[in-house]
């Protein structure tokens, strides 16, 4: 079996997750392009711009309240107390070994085994557990677990899924607003049949091209993921411990499942969606690449 470096991991599904975000780029200036001859370049000039305002507002203004909103949203406590001194003491010794500072952390009162991180940068980080995780890990699989999260958190991943979400806000908000837009036009002028090559052209990429995104965005979540997988590793040079804790994650069947948004979902470390919506890799190959590390 041959072996694989976590540093070539690390570097591979970066060197991935670029591509995807540059074709998500090429996907949006095609988009612009098209629907700017169709309608005119002024017009479509103010289309863009607002359209543009309206999605980096929104995504920004959650990217700076990323951390107290997912908190908030799974009704999570700050760890505090005698029982959480093995978490607080694992996160310190992989914040030590990673260079990484101090997150905040947090408990959400449900027994399966999952966790999260967010925040915007490493100084404003957040990681959160289940009450699951800290009763059904070892030592080793919660150290692996733990590991994942601040690999998220040193890999910058809420940062990067923001530039992600950013564009394809705008692919998904300009798509709509010329799509609208066609019920008011006249149909008078034009170049005729370049026009209508044009028109078609813009119409089918508005109607794919936040379809197509989409799952660019989802399969980007899911690179990051692997890359988080590798820095774990980095961190604790063991994977089984990381392993351990996978292989019982996908054996894990307790109720209630954790509710959240799918905002939300490709923060945890076990995906809450299942199918064409799934945020991760599936469990099955990532326990196979960590365990030829």
């Amino acid at each position: 079996m041959n072996r694989i470096s976590f540093h070539e991991e690390i570097r591979r599904n970066k060197f991935h997750s670029a591509i995807l975000v540059t074709f998500v780029f090429v996907i949006l200036l095609a988009l612009v392009y098209t629907i700017g001859f169709v309608v005119g370049g002024d017009y479509f000039f103010l289309i863009l711009i607002f359209g543009t305002i309206i999605s980096i507002a929104y995504v920004v203004g959650g990217y700076y309240k990323s951390a107290s909103l997912a908190i908030a949203s799974v009704k999570a406590k700050e760890a505090k107390g005698p029982e959480y001194r093995q978490y607080h003491n694992i996160v310190e010794g992989l914040t030590l070994a990673s260079g990484l500072p101090m997150p905040k952390l947090y408990v959400m009162n449900n027994e399966q085994i999952n966790a999260f991180a967010s925040g915007r940068d490493p100084q404003h980080a957040v990681i959160c557990v289940t009450t699951g995780a800290l009763k059904k890990l070892s030592k080793h699989e919660l150290e692996g677990v733990l590991a994942h999260e601040l690999g998220h958190i040193s890999n910058y991943d809420i940062r990067y899924m923001t530039l992600v979400s950013v564009m394809v806000g705008i692919i998904a908000i300009v798509s709509q607003i010329f799509l609208r837009s066609l019920w008011f036009r006249s149909g008078d002028g034009g170049d005729g049949r370049a026009q209508i090559i044009f028109m078609v052209i813009g119409i089918l990429l508005a109607i794919l091209a936040p379809i197509v995104v989409y799952f660019i965005q989802m399969s980007i979540s899911r690179k990051r993921e692997f890359s988080a997988d590798a820095t774990a590793i980095q961190f604790t040079r063991y994977p089984k411990g990381l392993i351990g804790a996978l292989k019982k994650i996908k054996g894990d069947t307790t109720s209630p499942k954790i509710k959240t948004s799918k905002a939300l979902a490709p923060l945890f470390i076990s995906s809450p969606f299942k199918g064409l919506a799934r945020t991760h890799p599936p469990i099955e190959k990532r326990i196979a690449i960590l365990e030829r590390m």
